[in-house]
């Protein structure tokens, strides 16, 4: 069962959170940890997961971490039954797990597309279903799917993280109708660029292009009226309200965190 309840926005909720072991999944557990949750943290990396346990559980609650897959069902069936065995419950999932590859469409092979696909949206359709029937029953949670500007619009040489993301926006729309009645939350948050590991992966965007990395970052900035990227603790700041009784009022909605890139 979840420890006694510590002060914070979060407090004496139990969170699971996917792709935990960097990144923003990484800011987001440690954010929910000082904000007072009790955290199911899973990701492929055993020992990242590791490194993140040791940071979030400095806040005094309750961290349990779990090596997973999530585009393999039966590793998030186990996954989640010992997510509710060891928590007793899921108020809040965050469905962060994500790989990206950039490519022109001509060149992407099926099994790149396969890959965006399994992880980005069954692995987030298979944490999500199983997870959404523990909160309908218990008539109460909160889901956050971490979707990209890439699920808003078109964007160059990533045509399969792109229709990966767009598929996982309109899953959380579907998903929120079905749920509205049963007191249940869901939403996405689209970051747009974020100092993280996977920026670095633009890098394949300067090859494709022919020119260096630091153009293709600095045409990236132009884009943004900020002028700069975003920290992964804040995307972790929003998570943290679309996981608190502070957004009750909220469902279906794909928030943009860009900078001002897409204003819509």
């Amino acid at each position: 069962m979840a420890a006694e309840a510590r002060p914070g926005r979060l407090a004496g909720r139990a969170a699971l959170v996917t792709g935990a072991s960097r990144g923003i999944g990484r800011a987001i557990a440690l954010r929910y940890a000082e904000e007072g949750a009790d955290l199911f943290l899973t990701a492929t990396s055993a020992a990242k997961l590791e490194e993140t346990k040791a940071l979030a559980a400095r806040h005094g609650g309750k961290v349990v971490t779990h090596p997973a897959d999530v585009s393999e069902r039966a590793a998030v069936v186990a996954m989640v039954e010992a997510a509710l065995k060891t928590l007793g419950r899921i108020d809040v999932l965050v469905n962060n797990a994500g790989v990206y590859k950039a490519a022109r469409l001509v060149d992407t092979t099926p099994e790149d597309f396969d890959r965006m696909m399994k992880v980005n949206l069954y692995g987030a359709f298979n944490v999500m279903q199983l997870a959404l029937r523990h909160m309908q029953a218990r008539k109460s949670g909160k889901v956050v799917n971490i979707a990209s500007t890439a699920g808003k619009w078109m964007s160059m040489n990533q045509s399969a993280y792109n229709a990966s993301k767009h598929a996982l926006v309109g899953l959380t729309r579907c998903a929120a109708l079905e749920m509205g009645p049963f007191g249940v939350n869901v939403n996405a948050i689209c970051p747009g660029f974020v100092e993280t590991e996977m920026l670095e992966e633009f890098r394949a965007h300067g090859e494709i292009l022919g020119v260096p990395f630091e153009e293709v970052k600095e045409a990236g900035l132009a884009r943004v009226p900020l002028r700069r990227f975003l920290k992964p603790e804040e995307i972790a700041q929003l998570a943290v309200y679309l996981g608190s009784g502070e957004s009750d009022g909220m469902t279906g909605q794909s928030i943009l965190i860009d900078g001002g890139m897409l204003m819509v």
